[in-house]
């Protein structure tokens, strides 16, 4: 059972900012806004106005300080709750990091010919690890020495930790955790709602270090609650660092419209992590928080949403949200979102277009019918293509992101050719110039269908860390196995090889020298087997 202190509870709720002070604590990663951490912040200060609250945000500060600047806070604040927020663990994609490019390094030992090309992947394979486990263990030592360093102030200081990498891969964290630690699984409002009153944590999605987390507790669905606008006021009084992002003019600002995806997609785990019920925000409380953003000079904004639209049942909600940021009259916005384009209409394409889109993101993964199928992804891809000549005759000029996870599941030569094929079209459509291919490999996480296949594949074993970096370990989680992973491997090194720059096109490039291009139709069209074959591939 998990309980709070007994000292906690006898605290009446009308009297908890006379004992409690909380310090929320973004743990260093790359300087994205922090929406989840503000949001937080503010929801305990609509339920506690009067409730001592500090934000900081340690993306925000050089590396070599950042565990002076925790315990110089703390030594200031003397906070009795402490909360960390771990953003991400796994590092898998075709971007360069601290440690170098992750993917290059992988491939480069695992698919390079010759001893000295393997030499050099190895080499920068030792310095990613190297930034990988340090970055790792300096967050674990920030979280050790915040809750000891809070209780030199109050001996009963507790420590909440959550986030993405935290929900994703809580069992293996939870082993390297101080004892008393509350883990924190998804949504974190309703969690800090009942530490502070000093309520029963009992059905929250959590545990505490010490104590086994209930079996399942990821696949555990949010309560759900209501999203007002974001007080930025009250933000900007606890939170010094917040003029660093908008000074520049630069980053985009995160605003929720949104929680929650209803699909299934193999790979994914939004939909475990926020829930499959989709909770829409009231149109006036986004455009209010919008309204305090616009005033301190934001003109750029991302929609944080697991998906925009998530399915075409949410189409008017995202017409009502961008008529009313139309009526506002806002001069030289910009925003941008993930979107899945299967979802719209001809008045929606040109609401977006208005409202000022100049950036989307859409994750179709492949472009063969077939694997999307296999894949769960819930696309209609013909649909996707009639939707973006939508976008694309309602006037939208601007950057289009493309996401494409090759060798997933059944991937061969003939779905090659069909994505090769479906890309082609979409330069058709928005310029070649305009449609970035953004080439990414699976980082197998926990919790997902691909993890169940891979088991079922004989891919991976029961008992694996997915928080390895060990070389024998890396080659399963960097999802690409034979027979075409030899393939991609060869592709991708050459790609890097001949222009890293533009990594993305010169892969599709190479795709289509060496495996032709297939008739579109044929990547439209999905054959019966292979819808029999779903229910096998992933069930």
């Amino acid at each position: 059972m998990i309980r709070c202190p007994a000292e906690l509870v006898r605290v009446e709720t009308a009297d908890v900012s006379k004992v409690q002070r909380v310090l929320l604590v973004r743990l260093p990663c790359n300087p994205i806004f922090p929406i989840g951490p503000i949001y937080l912040a503010d929801h305990l200060h609509k339920l506690f106005p009067a409730l001592p609250q500090r934000l900081l945000d340690l993306a925000a500060v050089p590396v070599l300080d950042v565990e002076r600047v925790l315990k110089a806070t703390i030594d200031a604040f003397k906070p009795t709750l402490v909360v960390f927020s771990w953003r991400d663990i796994q590092i898998y994609a075709p971007v360069d990091g601290r440690g170098g490019n992750p993917l290059q390094h992988s491939f480069e030992v695992f698919y390079g010919k010759g001893l000295l090309r393997r030499l050099r992947g190895a080499f920068g394979g030792l310095k990613l690890m190297a930034s990988f486990y340090g970055d790792l263990w300096r967050n674990l030592r920030l979280v050790r020495s915040g809750l000891r360093w809070a209780r030199r102030y109050h001996s009963t200081a507790r420590l909440v930790l959550g986030g993405g990498a935290v929900s994703v891969f809580y069992e293996q964290l939870a082993k390297q955790l101080p004892k008393g630690t509350v883990v924190s699984v998804g949504e974190g409002e309703p969690l800090l709602e009942k530490l502070i009153r000093g309520e029963s944590l009992e059905t929250e999605r959590c545990f505490v270090v010490g104590e086994n987390p209930r079996p399942g507790l990821i696949h555990e669905q949010p309560a759900g609650m209501d999203k007002s606008a974001c007080n930025y006021t009250y933000i900007e009084s606890i939170w010094p660092q917040l003029n660093w992002y908008l000074e520049a003019g630069d980053f985009y600002v995160g605003v929720q419209t949104k929680r929650g995806c209803p699909h299934n997609c193999c790979y994914c785990v939004y939909t475990v992590v926020e829930g499959k019920a989709v909770r829409v925000n009231p149109v006036d409380e986004v455009i209010a928080e919008m309204a305090q953003l616009y005033n301190r000079g934001v003109r750029s904004f991302w929609f944080t949403d697991a998906q925009f639209i998530p399915a075409r049942r949410y189409i008017e909600d995202a017409k009502q949200l961008l008529r009313a940021i139309q009526a506002q009259g806002w001069k030289n916005i910009r925003w941008a979102a993930y979107i899945r384009a299967d979802n719209l209409d001809a008045e929606l394409a040109e609401l977006m277009v208005a409202t000022g889109m100049d950036y989307f993101e859409i994750g179709i993964t492949s472009g063969s019918q077939e694997l999307v199928r296999k894949m769960r992804m819930g696309y209609n891809l013909r649909t996707v293509l009639e939707n973006c000549r939508l976008l694309a005759r309602a006037g939208f000029k601007e950057h289009v992101s493309v996401n494409y996870s090759f060798n997933v599941i059944d991937e061969r030569p003939e779905t090659i050719r069909q994505t090769v094929a479906y890309h082609r079209e979409l330069e058709r459509i928005f310029g070649a110039d305009k449609v970035e291919p953004a080439i990414f490999f699976i980082g197998l996480q926990p919790h997902t269908h691909l993890e169940q296949y891979g088991f079922e594949q004989g891919l991976i074993k029961p008992g694996y860390n997915p928080m390895s970096m060990m070389p024998w370990t890396a080659r399963q989680l960097l999802w690409n196995p034979e027979p075409m992973g030899s393939s991609f491997g060869r592709v991708c090194l050459e790609a890097f090889a001949t222009n890293p720059e533009d990594f993305g096109r010169t892969v599709m490039a190479l795709l289509e020298r060496d495996y032709g291009l297939a008739p579109l139709d044929e990547a439209l069209h999905a054959p019966v087997e292979g819808r029999k074959a779903l229910a096998k591939a992933v069930r």
